[in-house]
Formats: C-alpha cells, structure tokens, sequence
C-alpha cells in the first residue's frame, strides 16, 4: 500500500467548514486509492495497458477530481452534482476491479481490501452528499 502522501497534510484542521478540498477527509481517502490503483495496474499485463489499465485509472482520478471540481462551484446544487459524479466514478471503479479480480489480475486478498476501501469511501461521499442536501434547505 502507499506511503501517505503530502495532499492535505499541511491543510487538515479542526475548522467546521472546509477552506479547501484537502481538507476533506473523503477527498484524503480517495486520492489514498488513486494511489493504490495505480500501484496495482503496473502488474497488469501489457496488452491490459490501454484497456483495463486505462479504464481503472481514469474511472478511480476522477472521483478525487470530480470532488476537487464540486468543491470549487459557487453553489450547492453544483457541488452536489460533481459528487453525484464522484460516487458514479466510484462505481465504475469499483466494477473495474472486480474485472481486474475475475481475469486473475488482483489476488483475492488485495480484491477484499479494496472492496473495503470502495464501501468506506461510498459511505464517506454518501455523508457529504447528505449533508450538502441539508445545507440547501432553508431553516424553519
């Protein structure tokens, strides 16, 4: 698995809003995945490359991207939208690696931690999505 990296160490506060998508756990932890996937595609096999490869590493940035992208709209509804994308990114993803696993490509083992990875984070983009939702209301 790899090290953690520099993206929102320095920004993680205790602030109750966030003043950047870094200083988003979900984001934190999806970016943490991007990481693994493409940890983990570099033992595919070469005719993978523009195919599978591909696919997985582009369906798993985009859910960090998507929620980097929502993160920097002017309203809500917007923002809601990019993480409507993200969590779809998500299982998209998700539906990749388990390919991945049925064409022998992932050991069960590493399938499994990632499988927990994947609800983790869906769980994590659902509480956003939530709470964006309740945002938008107005107070009675």
């Amino acid at each position: 698995m790899p090290e953690e990296t520099e993206v929102g160490k320095e920004r993680r506060t205790k602030a109750a809003t966030p003043q950047h998508y870094e200083d988003l756990e979900v984001f934190r932890e999806s970016h943490r995945l991007v990481l693994e996937v493409y940890e983990l595609v570099r033992s595919f096999p070469l005719t993978e490359r523009f195919r599978l490869s591909d696919q997985l590493c582009r369906a798993a940035s985009s859910v960090p991207a998507n929620i980097a992208e929502g993160f920097g709209r002017y309203t809500r509804a917007d923002t809601i939208h990019f993480l409507h994308v993200a969590r779809g990114s998500l299982e998209e993803t998700r539906y990749f690696l388990l390919l991945a696993r049925d064409l022998g490509y992932v050991t069960a083992e590493k399938a499994e931690h990632l499988r927990k990875r994947y609800i983790n984070l869906r769980r994590m983009l659902n509480g956003l999505i939530s709470y964006q939702r309740r945002a938008m209301k107005p107070a009675s």
